[in-house]
């Protein structure tokens, strides 16, 4: 395995304000270089960028060479600017729609709330996709996808890890725990077969606890170097608000739990804020509570031993792009970055420039507000998290302030 940096990892995931999730079909090398500086500036060192899937594979046994020139063209910006990346694959699932290439659909599988989109229009049908575990030609194609850019970008010095997926199973899911051991062998493997000296994660998310998707933490941690978690207070019913400060690190120490103990980079969080002198709505808070749940939540996860804390997202999206899915209907996806579209900080920006150059704490090794088996947990997931998360909550008042109240 590789050796890990023992900084602790401060960053954020990128989409431009002016391209979306078409920055590789749009690229445009300078606004990339703009851009990763900005972040540097910040003080992240840290960049998880997306490849959309149908960009880097227009074709199951074919891999595009323009893409993948931009996609080192990325990696080579990011080095200039003193940054390492995320390289995340299959993407896939983003924003609320699950953008699939034409010849990956045609199947009865998908998650029916998110709308699919291949070459740039909107599907008739939701549940159109080919299970990516069931499939062995839609695998081959990944393996074949997953080999070609770890090719393209091997040894490079930007790269710091590759991600197999941002929450997939919110477009398929393994029919059943085999299909989802023999997925993550196959993709892990055609990646260390390449470039043997990369770490490996897979972008897991809150519903991946909430409910048996079988490609979990736990099953993660079985394949690749670290595990990752998303997770938003707004997305959780359990939450006491929008900005409940204990959701997120609840979340990384249930991920570190149920991963027996491997690293967690909280690898997605923050909010959608309303515009300056206009009151929230809807999903959106305000910039100046962002930037405070911001600071806090960084300094939560660090303080429980996490690897990292990475922040959705890196900026605003322009005004051009709200006609264009997700922004369409999910309005609030328009305003999570930290920084405006026109490209000036919000608050958030000084809260995380006031955390950076950090040396990874240990992970505590007391689990006071834990109660069950890993076992009985996974047998009545859902409220067992919900009562969990009430002795978490309890814990984490009445602890000392410098462990965080989270130990992981």
């Amino acid at each position: 395995m590789p050796e890990r940096s023992e900084g602790f990892r401060l960053g954020i995931n990128y989409w431009p304000a002016d391209a979306g999730m078409s920055w590789l079909a749009r690229y445009d090398p300078g606004i990339v270089r703009s851009d990763f500086g900005r972040i540097a500036e910040a003080g992240m060192d840290t960049i998880r960028i997306f490849l959309r899937w149908e960009d880097v594979q227009p074709e199951p046994a074919s891999v595009d060479p323009a893409t993948l020139r931009r996609v080192v063209d990325a990696a080579d910006a990011a080095t200039e600017a003193g940054v390492e990346l995320i390289v995340t694959l299959f993407t896939g699932h983003m924003s609320g729609v699950n953008w699939i290439p034409p010849w990956a659909t045609g199947g009865g599988d998908g998650d029916p709330r998110f709308r699919v989109v291949s070459s740039g229009k909107v599907q008739p049908a939701s549940c159109c996709l080919r299970n990516w575990y069931r499939d062995t030609a839609i695998v081959d194609a990944q393996e074949l996808l997953a080999g070609a850019v770890a090719g393209a970008l091997r040894g490079h010095p930007a790269v710091w890890a590759w991600d197999l997926g941002n929450e997939s199973s919110n477009c398929t899911t393994p029919p059943d725990p085999g299909s989802a051991e023999r997925w993550l062998a196959r993709m892990t493997s055609a990646l260390r077969t390449v470039d043997p000296d990369r770490l490996i994660t897979v972008g897991t998310h809150m519903e991946d606890i909430e409910s048996e998707r079988l490609l979990g933490p736990g099953e993660a941690a079985r394949w690749c170097d670290f595990v990752c978690m998303h997770g938003y207070p707004i997305y959780a019913r359990w939450a006491s608000g929008p900005t409940d400060p204990d959701v997120v690190p609840f979340l990384a120490a249930i991920t570190g739990w149920l991963a027996g103990g491997a690293p967690v980079l909280f690898d997605e969080f923050g909010h959608a804020t309303a515009p300056p002198q206009q009151s929230p709505s809807g999903m959106e808070v305000s910039e100046a509570d962002a930037a405070a749940y911001a600071g806090r939540t960084i300094d939560e996860l660090w303080g429980a031993g996490a690897i990292g804390a990475m922040l959705w997202c890196y900026s605003d999206y322009a005004s051009e792009l709200w006609s264009e899915p997700p922004f369409d209907v999910a309005t609030h996806e328009r305003t999570f970055g930290l920084w405006r579209a026109d490209r000036t900080p919000k608050p958030s920006v000084a809260e995380v420039r006031a955390r950076r150059d950090r040396v990874r704490r240990s992970v505590p090794s007391v689990f006071p507000w834990l109660d069950v088996t890993v076992e009985e947990f996974l047998a009545d997931r859902r409220p067992q998290l919900i009562r969990l998360f009430g002795r978490y909550r309890q814990h984490a008042s009445s602890a000392p302030a410098t462990t965080a109240g989270s130990p992981l």
